[in-house]
């Protein structure tokens, strides 16, 4: 679904998900971060490949699982019956095969389907900084993390570099058409720089250094989430963004994987880093930097020249387009909302559905994605959290607020919490439909076989045109998570339920108004939690 998408990967696809700060503030600083940080990533890929990893593992019943005496017990089980001793007390291993393309991974642009492209004989960082590309090895000859000062040394001399901005960076094209860059690759490679792509495209990961300090979280959203795109290599299976105030972000290309991946990779960045870190202040390194590290040069032509100028103006009107705004809600959180023994995310899903309808008068289609790592291979569900129960509750609070007792309107916060835990329930056990539907039509039209009526049918086209997209992370590495909306008319809504609050970061363009929604979103939250009060609406 993802690699036949022709639209471009910025915007449409590519979410991000930016770091908390560093709680002792002189580990902040931009060189220092960033090198702790590569040092970090590459001892997480060490321990991938050294197959040494702790595996997810979804616990059941954590109080006997979730055990260090039971971790050394299913240690000395042979692998075909440890899944079998896990199942035993409750415990159900995740799926974890997308793990291996988060390195020396990219995707490659071709006409009509893009391909996954990994070579983890790479040793070498890519780094960004002003529209340059840089290369130098992080991986010795046996496959070991050089010194961290060698690092620190190279990446300071990256950021000395008086190199001016090029007048075409490259890196633009990767947020083009993806028919548009595969031709243009072609083009590229054509006039001789089949070596240079090679080596951006089997590079560890990307590491870009933006010059810029961020005002305000709005600012890090929309630098995160697509910058300048002089300063990005989009197509990589994961780009480490670090501005120069130090803030840090992970934006990634979504076609190999899921944010359940990235999100355990940037857990373990952020707690390695914190406890201990490699470098630090006052650390210098006397390395010769200029002979280690190499700067990417490109033959270019007018044909590519005027691409990557189209390029630029393409991006520049797309994300022109984008508002993005965030909303605290400090009036409760998941504490209060477990006590009331109501699904925090339900309530969350409720209050969009709720803040919808005191917007718009209306409630749309709506898409959760639920991961699905309990299968083989098991990507996502879709959860639809628009319900009959939901609509119901929505207007008993939004269009009839004094009509209903405190005590019913308990009773249809009640009702939404139990099926919306039903429906995450089947969508996480593969009872979902939409995953289901999207491979009957995929096998159909790659067989020949005529589409079935309900391909064709108006509520099939409506359920698939998601006005609302949401999805939710928290973890303790993460301070704002976001994507662009997947329709023109629609919201992306990245959110988070914490004990005492939540957290909303949405988008939008101009054919809706985002900063009203999140009004309207804080207001169905604060009626909600007046309600489980015993309060009634006024």
């Amino acid at each position: 679904m993802y690699l036949s998408a022709r639209d471009p990967v910025v915007l449409n696809f590519n979410p991000f998900m930016s770091f908390n700060s560093d709680p002792k503030s002189e580990y902040n600083d931009q060189l220092l971060r960033a090198t702790n940080m590569v040092c970090s990533a590459v001892r997480f890929m060490k321990t991938l490949r050294a197959e040494l990893l702790e595996p997810e593992v979804f616990h059941l019943n954590p109080a006997k699982s979730d055990t260090d005496r039971f971790k050394k017990f299913i240690r000395w089980v042979p692998s075909s019956l440890s899944w079998y001793g896990a199942y035993m007390v409750n415990a159900y291993p995740l799926d974890m095969s997308q793990y291996f393309r988060l390195f020396n991974s990219t995707r490659i642009p071709k006409l009509g389907r893009d391909e996954l492209f990994t070579d983890t004989k790479g040793k070498h960082l890519l780094v960004m900084r002003k529209g340059h590309m840089y290369v130098f090895d992080i991986l010795d000859k046996d496959g070991n993390l050089v010194k961290p000062s060698e690092i620190q040394s190279h990446l300071k001399y990256i950021l000395s570099d008086p190199m001016p901005a090029p007048t075409f960076p490259l890196g633009v094209l990767t947020s083009e058409n993806r028919d548009v860059w595969a031709g243009l690759r072609d083009k590229l490679i054509a006039l001789g720089n089949a070596e240079a792509l090679e080596t951006v495209d089997s590079a560890v990961f990307c590491l870009s250094l933006d010059d810029e300090s961020m005002r305000d979280h709005i600012h890090i959203s929309h630098n995160m989430l697509h910058g300048d795109a002089y300063n990005r290599w989009f197509d990589k299976s994961f780009s480490l963004i670090l501005t120069k105030d130090g803030q840090a972000a992970i934006n990634f290309e979504h076609s190999w994987g899921d944010g359940v991946a990235v999100l355990r990779l940037q857990n373990e960045i952020f707690k390695d880093t914190i406890e201990q870190p490699l470098v630090h202040p006052g650390s210098v390194a006397v390395v010769d930097s200029a002979s280690a590290v190499r700067r990417l040069q490109f033959n270019l032509d007018s044909e590519l020249e005027n691409g990557i100028k189209k390029a630029k103006e393409n991006f520049d009107s797309a994300v022109s387009k984008l508002t993005i705004d965030a909303m605290e809600f400090k009036k409760g959180g998941k504490e209060q909302l477990k006590k009331s023994k109501l699904s925090p995310d339900a309530i969350a899903q409720l209050a969009f559905q709720m803040g919808f309808l005191r917007q718009y008068g209306q409630t749309v289609a709506t898409y959760e994605s639920c991961s699905t790592a309990a299968f083989r291979h098991g990507r996502t569900e879709t959860i639809r959290p628009a319900t009959i129960h939901t609509k119901k509750c929505s207007h008993a609070f939004v269009c009839q607020p004094g009509q209903h007792s405190v005590e019913q309107l308990k009773a249809m916060l009640n009702d939404c919490s139990k099926y919306h835990g039903q429906l995450t329930k089947e969508a996480a056990m593969g009872q979902g439909f939409d995953r289901h539907l999207f491979a009957l039509r995929y096998l159909a039209n790659s067989k020949g076989h005529a589409l079935h009526g309900l391909y064709a049918d108006p509520a099939y086209a409506a359920i698939n045109h998601n006005i609302l997209s949401t999805s939710t992370l928290s973890s303790p590495s993460v301070n704002l998570g976001g994507f662009a909306p997947v329709v023109p008319d629609g919201f992306g809504i990245g959110y988070g339920v914490h004990d005492d609050w939540i957290g909303c970061n949405v988008s939008s363009y101009p054919t809706r108004n985002v900063h009203e929604f999140l009004q309207c979103v804080h207001k169905s939250l604060e009626d909600i939690f007046t309600v489980l009060e015993g309060k009634s609406l006024s």
